[in-house]
């Protein structure tokens, strides 16, 4: 009988700290996340968005369509590229994937 309050007082402790490790694991687990995906992706995306800012005529790009052209003209929310002779394209800003680094030299 004299060890009924000791079981007692054990299991009233027992789920704030099956909560605590929840929540550390679950903390940890979003930092985890965090660090792996998100901020790199976050990166990536601002050096994507530096690099259209940072466009302009004469540049040779690729589209995320695959097309190779040279930037002719500027607007606000697209370009228009050559992608051949006597043919153009306008293209939108976000569309744009990558600068051509073999035209470049």
């Amino acid at each position: 009988m004299d060890f009924l309050p000791l079981i007692l007082a054990q299991q009233e402790g027992a789920p704030s700290g099956v909560l605590f490790s929840q929540i550390l694991f679950f903390g940890l687990f979003f930092a985890a996340m965090w660090f792996l995906l998100i901020a790199p992706q976050r990166r990536k995306q601002k050096e994507h968005q530096r690099m259209i800012e940072a466009l302009d005529t004469g540049d040779a790009v690729i589209t995320a369509g695959g097309v190779y052209g040279v930037i002719t003209n500027k607007k606000d929310d697209r370009f228009t590229i050559k992608v051949a002779d006597n043919t153009k394209l306008e293209v939108g800003k976000s569309f744009i994937h990558a600068l051509d680094k073999k035209a470049g030299s």
